[in-house]
């Protein structure tokens, strides 16, 4: 790659900081090192970037895993970089790039997860040939702000680059007012569950009506202007894929769940524009495991414990599907750091009274909240402040255990010592 001095050596430095940090243990990593690049060389990201087939995918649910699907699909035609770890700000953009930069073989295509509140300032900079826009719910009003800001801002950066292809979420009302009259766009429609963000009209404001579940899908429409959603190009019918023309492509995952289907579905559409036949992309995403620790199966005393990671009222209510039936327990952590959002009240939007006739072990920062949570849900539960002695707590030799952003963090670093394979 033919970068610029300045660009070089902001990316030098960028990596000197960065081994530092993972030597220090801070955990930090790239996106230090991206921070120091992108202040030593504000262009650095648009250079780095430069050459590479770019996918980018957003949205406030989903984005870390759908961004692992994209690039296994992707691996199967070229060398890929990608962030697929969660490292979504602009400076981790830079790290990711930075670090690939210094590898001999340059990747072809860049898979890139990005922070829903940048997609505007990703899309400028990186220049991707299609954008996957996944959902918008409520998530960290404190720092995010309401999901309309989102839907504006997405609209005005989509419009000022009409020959970039965009992956929408059809069942998604926000979604499709950002997507809406873009010449370049793929309606994907997945069965889109939570509807408590999407109440509104976004181009009017009167009521949307929603089909009953079940019935056709989650087919919208407003109950006062010509806004409904759009027929979809891309449809996910239980666990098969069909494309235009009506061809049929089972979706096999080792991933659980109707949620990690629909992001299969949306990668695979994001990844057909950039060149991967559809059936070899699904193929691919078959042997996609843990996805940054989530799902994966660690040992505390002989105990089996799966992870699982929520982050919001929309993102618990799927993460409640996929926790195995009672009366297998269950651990919860539930933090109210920055980067989880200062307030907890949201817990009050999940439906935790589907955890009943099972023990539920309350733990984490903010676990004695979740503690009066559930006991207003009738759920059976303790509150113990140690994850480790939380698991014991738990009992059992099999257990799920969800956690919200920092909880989940705090979770891996505490199981750690006795993690064991899946």
């Amino acid at each position: 790659m033919d970068l610029p001095v300045r660009t070089r050596l902001a990316v030098a430095a960028g990596r000197v900081v960065s081994e530092v940090s993972r030597r220090a243990g801070t955990g930090q990593g790239s996106a230090v090192g991206g921070r120091v690049t992108l202040a030593l060389d504000p262009r650095s990201l648009e250079l780095l970037a430069a050459g590479h087939r770019v996918g980018i995918v957003s949205g406030t649910n989903g984005k870390t895993t759908t961004t692992r699907l994209l690039a296994a699909a992707l691996a199967t035609q070229g060398r890929v970089t990608t962030n697929s770890a969660g490292a979504n700000l602009l400076y981790g953009l830079v790290g990711t790039f930075s670090e690939a930069a210094g590898s001999k073989a340059t990747a072809d295509y860049a898979a890139l997860e990005v922070d829903e509140g940048l997609v505007p300032r990703a899309i400028e900079a990186v220049h991707p040939e299609v954008v996957a826009l996944l959902n918008l719910s409520r998530d960290q009003l404190d720092r995010i702000g309401e999901v309309r800001m989102h839907a504006d801002k997405w609209r005005r950066a989509l419009d000022a680059v009409p020959d970039t292809a965009v992956v929408a979420n059809a069942d998604d009302p926000l979604v499709a007012w950002a997507a809406r009259g873009i010449t370049k766009v793929t309606w994907v429609a997945t069965g889109q569950r939570w509807r408590s963000d999407a109440a509104a009209c976004p181009a009017c404001g009167s009521r949307l009506r929603w089909a009953p579940p079940g019935a056709t899908g989650a087919a919208w429409s407003c109950t006062s202007c010509d806004f409904a959603r759009a027929e979809p190009d891309v449809v996910l019918d239980g666990d098969e894929l069909v494309l235009p023309g009506g061809r049929r492509i089972p979706v096999r995952l080792e991933l659980p769940g109707w949620c990690n289907r629909a992001n299969a579905a949306m990668a695979a559409t994001a990844a057909a524009i950039l060149g991967v036949e559809t059936a070899e992309a699904v193929g691919a995403m078959a042997g996609v495991g843990a996805v940054a620790g989530r799902y994966e199966v660690v040992t505390v005393g002989g105990v089996k414990v799966r992870l699982l990671l929520a982050k919001n009222p929309a993102g618990w209510a799927e993460t409640l599907d996929l926790i195995r039936p009672a009366p297998l327990p269950v651990v919860v952590g539930i933090n109210a750091r920055i980067a989880d959002g200062r307030d907890p009240s949201w817990l009050w939007d999940v439906p935790f009274e589907r955890l009943a006739g099972r023990l539920v072990v309350a733990t984490g920062d903010r676990g004695r909240d979740l503690a009066v949570r559930l006991r207003y849900a009738e759920v059976e539960h303790r509150f113990v402040d140690d994850y480790r002695e939380a698991v014991r707590t738990a009992g059992g030799g099999d257990i799920d255990l969800a956690a919200n952003y920092t909880s989940f963090q705090d979770v891996r670093k505490a199981l750690a010592p006795t993690n064991g394979s899946r």
